[in-house]
């Protein structure tokens, strides 16, 4: 019996480390994605201490416009920085921007509605060019 109670013991002090460690590792990796990471606002208030952090200005610029019933979007990548350069909505078929990230960053997202619906594009550079990462649709509710 004393056996068996030190096996449960240490059991559930072994699955509390072992969920502990899940809880950080996924905490950390998922703050990362959700731009709160290492790479976002944060290159650019580190920039006095860490010059080597922001990304070279003088790397090839590959522009590219994002579009669809909404407008577009562009962005522009220097290697794996992605720039939003600017956003044009579709005004004409109702659509205006909610907000855009100019970046630089990992990833930079514009938003578009055109009052029941939104657009979330999120663009990233894939080996130096932007590509689409996300297209998120949705129906908004009515106020």
């Amino acid at each position: 019996m004393r056996r068996r109670m030190l096996l449960v013991g240490l059991w559930a002090a072994t699955t509390a480390v072992a969920v502990l460690v899940g809880v950080f590792a996924v905490s950390t990796v998922g703050a990362t994605i959700r731009d709160r990471g290492p790479v976002g606002d944060e290159v650019v208030r580190d920039t006095a201490v860490d010059p080597a952090s922001v990304p070279s200005p003088d790397g090839p610029r590959v522009r590219e416009e994002i579009s669809g019933e909404w407008g577009a979007f562009v962005v522009q990548c220097r290697d794996t920085w992605a720039y939003g350069v600017g956003v044009r909505p579709d005004e004409a078929a109702g659509w205006r921007v909610v907000s855009w990230e100019k970046g630089p960053d990992d990833d930079v997202d514009a938003v578009f509605s055109d009052g029941r619906n939104s657009v979330d594009l999120e663009v990233f550079c894939n080996r130096g060019r932007p590509t689409l990462a996300e297209l998120e649709r949705n129906t908004l509710a009515d106020d």
